[in-house]
């Protein structure tokens, strides 16, 4: 007899995971299934986001800083460093390490919590008495009933038509994260998240570093003069990124792989790189699920239909995340699966696409909240503007990092804050407070009578709200 338990949670990244511990905290017993495996074949629990994605690049992108700094802004603080060398077998070692710890705290929580953990891949057998019943093919194979299920299956890296991930030659953001050695040309195709940040990580190291973007605007969703503040940064430092071109043919060579492309002038290059890195998006995964054997609905995209509270077109399944529709971000989908958990319980679960914050965790730090100048002329929206320069931010001046700015976005006639959007140093801690704002639906003019700390970075946050009205006081 099948074990039964009242929710069967299918992924265990961050909406997965998150989804299962409230479910249980809520008094439910609970069984999550997942089939990430670490090196060693042990569950690795955590997704996309712990494994291959926001948390390895964020090591990388740490120690590449620390190289970066010692060989260029260490002797501007009297320090003397020399022969500086990275050893990137050992990063690459620490950021396996950090993986394995966020694992391992997953597993511990899930067990904390009483969750039963399976580590295999789940999918749909069919419908069951008071529920579903779920397969786990794992070392061995298994069979759970639920009488509720969420599925949070997170999203694969999306292929270029005709390439495939070798992840040798052409690498998805998993291969990016496991080079071993620093390739000598880099080229990448997509200039989002993905791409800025590994572009970032590789330059430092020494890698000349190519990103190409079809669209002809760089960062299109970013708001455009933040954008405009970011390239011009990215350009000092060296990526060199192409917009506007067409990719053609691209040949995979024993040992480089060649692009060819058209350039926004309609000229034909041909870009010889050592390493290619294709971050064009990713697609829902219901790869395996066996949504048939329910008759489960998915859109044409291969996304799960859900309505605004999660629920599919089956009574008692759920879903989360990157496998259902908007923004493809972990702490979306750790909303969502506290959403649902809550909404399973008789709760009233919330979320708020509105205030739901996006980083990019480049040097400078891109951070936004809200709509953008662009969506608000679009819409015919009145509104004033107010920005404040990290230049005239005292802490900023101290830590040496004095790129980029704080821009507020408030309702022409009652001031509430409609959007606030960044470029500098840690500005994806900076824009938490953006978010309670909004959440509390603020006006500019509250954020400019807050007390800041000073000397510290929020008080640029402070100042670009007094700049809605025209008053700065320290620029």
């Amino acid at each position: 007899m099948s074990k039964q338990f009242d929710v069967v949670v299918i992924g265990g990244g961050p909406g997965g995971y998150i989804a299962a511990i409230r479910a249980a905290q809520l008094g439910f017993q609970v069984a999550c299934i997942d089939e990430w495996k670490n090196a060693a074949g042990g569950p690795a629990p955590g997704g996309t986001c712990t494994n291959v994605g926001c948390i390895p690049s964020k090591a990388l992108l740490q120690s590449s800083e620390h190289f970066e700094h010692a060989n260029h802004h260490f002797a501007d603080h009297g320090i003397t460093a020399k022969d500086v060398k990275m050893d990137v077998a050992k990063m690459v070692a620490r950021k396996d390490s950090v993986v394995k710890q966020n694992n391992d705290g997953i597993l511990y929580l899930l067990k904390k919590n009483k969750v039963t953990f399976f580590h295999g891949r789940g999918s749909f057998a069919g419908q069951a008495e008071g529920g579903y019943t779920i397969n786990v093919a794992g070392k061995t194979e298994e069979a759970i009933t639920a009488k509720q299920v969420i599925i949070a299956t997170g999203s694969n890296a999306r292929a270029l038509p005709g390439t495939a991930f070798d992840e040798v030659n052409v690498l998805s953001n998993d291969g990016a994260l496991r080079l071993g050695t620093v390739p000598k040309k880099l080229a990448l195709i997509g200039s989002g998240v993905i791409g800025l940040e590994m572009g970032s990580v590789w330059r430092r190291l020494g890698a000349e570093v190519t990103i190409l973007e079809g669209l002809p605007t760089f960062l299109g969703a970013v708001d455009e003069q933040i954008a405009k503040e970011a390239k011009k940064a990215f350009d000092k430092q060296g990526l060199k990124i192409e917009l506007g071109v067409k990719v053609g043919e691209i040949v995979n060579g024993k040992k480089d792989v060649t692009v060819n492309y058209t350039n926004a002038k309609g000229e034909a290059i041909v870009l010889d790189a050592d390493k290619l890195i294709i971050s064009i998006g990713r697609v829902p995964n219901t790869i395996g699920l066996n949504t048939e054997a329910v008759g489960l609905q998915l859109d044409e995209r291969g996304a799960i239909v859900v309505d605004g509270d999660c629920k599919t077109n089956l009574p008692g399944v759920w879903a989360v995340g990157d496998v259902v529709r908007g923004p493809m971000l972990a702490h979306k989908a750790e909303e969502e699966g506290v959403a649902v958990a809550e909404r399973i319980a008789g709760q009233h679960g919330h979320v708020n696409f509105n205030t739901i914050p996006w980083v990019i965790y480049t040097s400078p730090e891109i951070a936004w909240v809200g709509r953008t100048e662009q969506q608000l002329k679009a819409d015919g929206v009145a509104y004033k503007a107010g920005t404040f320069p990290f230049l005239a931010n005292g802490r900023a001046r101290a830590l040496g990092d004095t790129t980029g700015m704080v821009k507020f976005l408030a309702d022409a006639t009652t001031d509430e804050i409609l959007g606030v959007h960044m470029v500098g140093p840690q500005v994806s801690e900076l824009i938490s407070e953006a978010v309670v704002a909004m959440e509390f639906k603020a006006s500019a003019e509250d954020i400019a009578r807050i007390c800041h700390a000073h000397p510290s970075l929020s008080e640029a946050t402070k100042e670009a709200a007094l700049a809605v009205d025209k008053r700065t006081l320290n620029f």
